[in-house]
């Protein structure tokens, strides 16, 4: 019966993330990919990082929008849902469970920064 449970729990953990990466309404993209996606267009970037943060550093155009406040839902209610939304975080854990987040709540696009600003600024060094 141990077996029997193992194997499901297996099976369910492999399908999650078969469809995690299936999913076309969420992608996650490596930094240079994602630098020429949000320079082809005017897209909307968004930075789910505290405002501190933000005020360290951000990559030009985005949209100060953290994630942690209460407001965050409410803010982003500004936002096109039927177009794609960038987004970054630090190193990516925010930004996926926005993205999650946003999904719920009628967003038909997701785009996340792979890495998340650390990358990018790693990227950017190149």
């Amino acid at each position: 019966m141990k077996k029997f449970w193992c194997l499901l729990l297996v099976l369910f953990l492999f399908g999650y993330s078969t469809f995690a990466q299936q999913n076309d309404a969420f992608k996650v993209l490596a930094p240079a990919v994602y630098k020429k996606e949000i320079q082809i267009e005017k897209v909307q970037l968004v930075d789910v990082r505290t405002p501190n943060e933000f005020n360290d550093g951000h990559i030009k155009g985005a949209k100060n929008v953290d994630f942690m406040a209460d407001s965050f839902l409410l803010q982003m209610q500004d936002f096109d849902k039927s177009q794609p939304v960038y987004l970054y975080c630090r190193s990516g854990n925010r930004s996926a469970k926005a993205a999650a987040l946003l999904l719920d709540h009628g967003f038909q696009s997701i785009i996340d920064l792979k890495g998340g600003y650390l990358a990018w600024k790693a990227f950017e060094k190149k």
